[in-house]
């Protein structure tokens, strides 16, 4: 066999051309930026199976869905706090799998500033929400697992019924609701107000409906904004009604101070709790070290993202209109911006389906 022929032989990862599987030969094309047309039509199906290399991939392979890994994880005592950085389009999506998270958390804030250009006073509705979180929970179906806000559910009892539906059917892992009045706003601002203990109940009731219906293993997580408005111990009183009708989880926003916090741990352990931490918000800087010692079960930083960008964002349009240029590191070419998009993936795809696109390189 002479040195031009390629060797196609069978490995525990699929075919190999020249002891390279199609998953090694992407790597190469992309390191060398080049791929000779003879080796693309040689690898068939050799990357089936190999686009995912996520620590999850044989739990979902067998089954398990991003709902039913994160119920694991918060059932599992020896699993640590959950750390969920916020994320708000598909690009701080892709970078934060990127990161490697154990979860992700869809900030209501950061999807209704970048999808809408607003600010977060209830603007958002479902469509917004729902196509927004089908779009991040399916950049990695077989990855971490995403909770999504819900705000107050859009509308009505039937209109929460509806929206928790649609984020099963999105593949969203887990939720919280809360008892703001309909045109609410962010948790971290004044002003805020919430509706009659009745009402927030009859949202957390119609969610559980819904779930059960649809025999999904989404979490539900009850969340109160009442501290601001009518104080620490009716936001225990509303947070325990929700636990005693299913909620899986608590979350109490906006604690005053560290010590606030610890408690709620207390009052109503063992029930597990959510943390969201937004520095420079209504509460203090909690690190995800001392929301661990606290008790804590899940912590979710939903301006993760969104802040550093604006801030990244800034700095770069007003250097650019200063000086002229952005300045970008020589280091951050386009190819390893798509990189981090799933460059390497879609490569794979073609390969597999014997497509020549990216035959000359990348």
């Amino acid at each position: 066999m002479n040195g031009s022929t390629c060797a196609n032989t069978p490995s525990s990862d699929g075919p190999t051309i020249n002891g390279l599987t199609g998953k090694d030969l992407v790597t190469t094309s992309i390191a060398s930026n080049a791929l000779s047309s003879e080796s693309v039509a040689s690898i068939g199906l050799a990357t089936t199976g190999l686009i995912s290399n996520n620590n999850a991939y044989n739990a979902v392979v067998a089954g398990i869905s991003g709902a039913s890994k994160l119920r694991r994880m918060l059932e599992d005592e020896r699993e640590g706090l959950i750390v969920c950085p916020g994320v708000y389009d598909g690009f701080s999506t892709r970078i934060a799998l990127s990161v490697g998270f154990k979860a992700l958390y869809m900030t209501g804030a950061g999807t209704t500033a970048s999808r809408l250009g607003m600010a977060d006073l209830g603007i958002a509705q479902l469509h917004d929400m729902k196509e927004h979180a089908d779009m991040i929970a399916n950049l990695d179906p077989l990855g971490p697992p995403l909770i999504a806000d819900m705000d107050t559910g859009y509308g009505g009892p039937i209109m929460v019924y509806k929206a928790v539906g649609e984020y099963i059917r999105a593949g969203v892992a887990g939720f919280h609701i809360e008892d703001q009045v309909q045109n609410k706003r962010c948790g971290h601002l004044q002003g805020k107000r919430v509706v009659d203990i009745e009402t927030y109940l009859a949202r957390i009731r119609a969610a559980k409906a819904a779930k059960e219906k649809a025999h999904s293993d989404i979490v539900l997580i009850a969340r109160t904004d009442a501290n601001q408005q009518l104080g620490y111990s009716e936001c225990i009183t509303r947070l325990k009604a929700a636990r005693d009708l299913g909620a899986d989880v608590g979350l109490l926003e906006g604690f005053t101070s560290k010590d606030q916090a610890a408690q709620a741990v207390k009052d109503l352990a063992p029930w597990p709790l959510l943390l969201n931490m937004v520095e420079n918000g209504a509460t203090p800087v909690i690190t995800s070290s001392e929301a661990e010692q606290m008790g804590f079960k899940i912590m979710i930083f939903s301006f993760a993202s969104l802040a550093p960008a604006y801030t990244a964002i800034r700095t770069a349009f007003e250097r650019l209109k200063a000086e002229g240029v952005v300045g970008t590191g020589t280091d951050l070419t386009p190819r390893r911006l798509f990189e981090i998009c799933g460059l390497r993936e879609s490569m794979i795809v073609d390969f597999d389906a014997g497509g020549l696109d990216f035959a000359g390189g990348i």
